[in-house]
């Protein structure tokens, strides 16, 4: 791996750790404003609605790419964007403010999608999304929604493969679906566009664009693999990119380990923090710097399984590490 790949991976991480930790300012918050959509959030249907969502929604941008209808795509996102970075502003700053905020974030997304753009909405998006589930899924709910979406997410990757028409349709918009990682302060997403469509919005470093027609076809898509591109010997490539909800679902996990576990908190300024979450976060962390490591390789990897398997496993071995009992770590004394 060159200097510039570890430079790389560093600014993975600390996008990684700005949701996260933005997730863990805001829970508190939210729950106050009013944010927590469900009555009972140790429910673990909570986590079956939203997995629907994600098929729903998984079906609605696959048909809006296949009938060349990606400027709905894009409205959705960047609306989408706009009202998750208003609900975040809404948090520090009075609700006018915010709203003019979240409207500016939106009109930077339409007008000028460059990569510090897309990943300034995209942190936004990511902590304000990850905030909101972490005080809508118990600790339950939560450690199911992370695994059965890293379960679907190695599917829709290794076997069904429709990710990477996904990621394909949604490399192109210049949305934050995605976090852009700079490997070149020189470079320009603006003039990178259509080059580098490789990897899908749950995947760190998966092949996007690929055409079932031929086997030359499929042999070009491997070759555009961001994976292969920034493999060890590769010196050309000038960025990668990290599906956001590689950060914002893992995230879930930590948002609600810091708001439902019974664990005392930290005494630390802005967030909510206790050992739980933290080893849940470095747990992520942990797991991110695998999938790195095993996609600078050059091999295509599903994100989800590494990074929800970490965030889970933290989360355990940190309410374990405080005396908390398994079955309440868990979620089920209620249900024994």
């Amino acid at each position: 791996m060159f200097p510039r790949e570890y430079r790389g991976v560093a600014v993975a991480v600390v996008l990684f750790l700005l949701v996260q930790l933005g997730a863990l300012a805001l829970v508190e918050t939210f729950f106050q404003q009013g944010y927590q959509p469900v009555e009972d959030p140790s429910d673990p249907t909570n986590s079956l609605f939203y997995i629907g969502a994600v098929l729903v929604a998984t079906v609605f941008f696959l048909a809006a790419f296949k009938y060349d209808l990606d400027w709905v795509v894009r409205v959705v996102i960047v609306a989408t964007s706009g009202m998750l970075s208003w609900y975040v502003f809404s948090a520090i700053v009075p609700p006018g403010v915010a709203a003019v905020l979240g409207a500016g974030v939106a009109v930077g997304l339409w007008v000028y999608p460059e990569w510090y753009v897309v990943d300034t909405a995209g942190v936004l998006m990511g902590a304000g999304a990850a905030g909101l589930f972490g005080i809508t899924f118990g600790l339950l709910p939560a450690i199911v929604l992370l695994s059965v979406l890293a379960v679907y997410d190695a599917i829709s990757v290794y076997k069904t493969e429709h990710m990477l028409d996904l990621a394909d349709g949604v490399m192109d918009l210049r949305i934050p679906v995605i976090l852009v990682i700079p490997l070149s302060w020189s470079y320009s997403l603006l003039d990178d566009v259509g080059d580098d469509a490789g990897s899908d919005s749950d995947d760190v470093g998966d092949d996007a664009g690929e055409d079932d027609d031929t086997e030359a076809d499929e042999a070009d898509d491997a070759n555009a693999d961001p994976s292969v591109d920034i493999a060890p010997g590769d010196d050309e490539r000038e960025a990668f990119f990290i599906g956001l909800g590689d950060a914002v679902i893992p995230g879930v996990m930590v948002a609600s380990a810091a708001f439902f576990s019974s664990a005392p908190q930290y005494a630390v300024p802005i967030i909510e923090l206790n050992t739980p979450a933290l080893f849940s976060l470095v747990g992520t962390l942990a797991g991110l710097l695998v999938l790195m490591s095993m996609v600078m390789k050059g091999k295509p990897h599903a994100g989800l399984p590494l990074l929800n398997g970490g965030a889970i496993g933290g989360y355990l071995v940190g309410a374990l590490w405080v005396g908390i009992p398994l079955a309440e770590a868990v979620g089920i004394t209620g249900f024994l």
